[in-house]
């Protein structure tokens, strides 16, 4: 009763007036009926539920969404000028030099081939063999750790008998590691390029004498090179757009790789680099096979040890069985998505890569030697557990 009115209307308000009235502990449990009262059970069994699952999806597949909406958050590089090449065994240099606009020399350049060494035994023979007859110092460094710091014996020195036919134009140097934990891997990579640097100067180099600068796997074609040191007034840096394979000459990717590089020696100025370095692009100038290797074993080191070691995200992408698997069914390593810069680019290339069953055009030493890198060549998947 107030102020004459009345009202004996009952009410299940428990959240209406808790205070002073019953035990504390009557208290707390109505407290805690009045929150729940007023949450709507399904939304709340619902938060439980996305929430986690959200969760584990972005740590799972945080990295594919990040590729996916690359074309959101980054741009595509400023294109190359490609030049056209031109080429065919009956055409003489001076006639190919004129298709490209260049001049011909009296004498050709002398050319230095340089690489870091890490463990590809198999992909170092095709390149020398390549190469061997338009190269004048075949230079090469090995250090005894890897880009992540895990020490690694000097693979080369211990294959070395494989390479008596360049001996007498061979300058090799080792380089101890600095096994810096936690360290940038692209720090120790660029210590060991200023180190190949040096190598380079040992073995003699001079102004105008022509330096190829690529990875092991990045294959310049011999008439490639031997294009650029009979031909004058060609550009002073030089990107060699070359065919992109993984795991095999059986798996082309595109025609996308350009980071190979030939330089127009120039002391004090030419630095040893595996970057973007000019706006030139000869095009179809050689081949980029990517994990290109004869044991699971070498698959699992390099995973571990090349630059982009974040990459490996769980344990169980070393796992043997599956790195047999992909390698059979052109899919990813790593399990990522395609590293491009449109939409239309990532569906087009999502899924495993389509089978070449094309040997042709591919370097000779290789297909001299069949029974030997079969395991490079199409339909030959298989690779020893070693």
């Amino acid at each position: 009763m107030a102020d004459g009115y009345y009202s004996s209307k009952k009410t299940d308000d428990i959240c209406e007036d808790v205070c002073g009235q019953g035990s504390r502990g009557v208290l707390s449990m109505s407290r805690i009926g009045c929150f729940l009262k007023g949450i709507d059970l399904r939304a709340f069994i619902l938060l439980l539920v996305v929430i986690p699952t959200a969760g584990f999806g972005i740590y799972v597949h945080g990295q594919k969404i990040s590729y996916f909406l690359r074309p959101l958050w980054d741009k595509p590089p400023k294109p190359f000028n490609e030049i056209i090449h031109y080429y065919n065994e009956n055409v003489t240099m001076e006639t190919l030099c004129k298709l490209h606009g260049w001049g011909i020399r009296e004498y050709p350049r002398r050319v230095f081939d340089a690489v870091l060494f890490n463990n590809e035994v198999d992909m170092l023979s095709i390149r020398w063999n390549e190469l061997y007859p338009y190269v004048t110092q075949f230079v090469l460094l090995e250090s005894n750790s890897t880009f992540t710091g895990i020490p690694k014996p000097f693979f080369f020195g211990i294959h070395r008998d494989r390479f008596k036919f360049v001996e007498p134009r061979l300058t090799y140097g080792t380089i101890g590691g600095r096994f810096k934990k936690g360290e940038n891997p692209f720090v120790e990579e660029a210590y060991q390029r200023v180190a190949l640097d040096h190598l380079i100067r040992l073995a003699g180099i001079e102004e105008d004498d022509l330096l190829i600068m690529s990875d092991v796997d990045e294959v310049p074609s011999r008439h490639t090179i031997d294009l650029l040191r009979w031909c004058d007034d060609i550009p002073p840096i030089l990107h060699l757009q070359l065919k992109n394979y993984l795991y095999s000459f059986e798996f082309k990717v595109d025609d996308n790789s350009w980071r190979a590089s030939v330089h127009r020696y120039q002391p004090g100025k030419t630095r040893y680099a595996h970057f973007r370095q000019t706006d030139y692009l000869l095009s179809d100038a050689g081949w980029h096979c990517s994990f290109c290797f004869r044991y699971v074993d070498d698959f699992i080191f390099k995973m571990k040890a090349y630059s982009h070691t974040d990459r490996v995200r769980f344990s169980h992408f070393l796992n043997r069985q599956r790195i047999q698997d992909i390698i059979c069914k052109g899919t990813d390593l790593f399990d990522m998505l395609p590293e491009e810069y449109t939409f239309r680019d990532i569906i087009g290339k999502m899924g495993p890569i389509p089978r070449s069953y094309s040997a042709v055009h591919l370097p000779s030493y290789l297909l001299e030697n069949a029974d030997k890198f079969k395991y490079l060549l199409p339909g030959n998947c298989r690779r020893e557990s070693g």
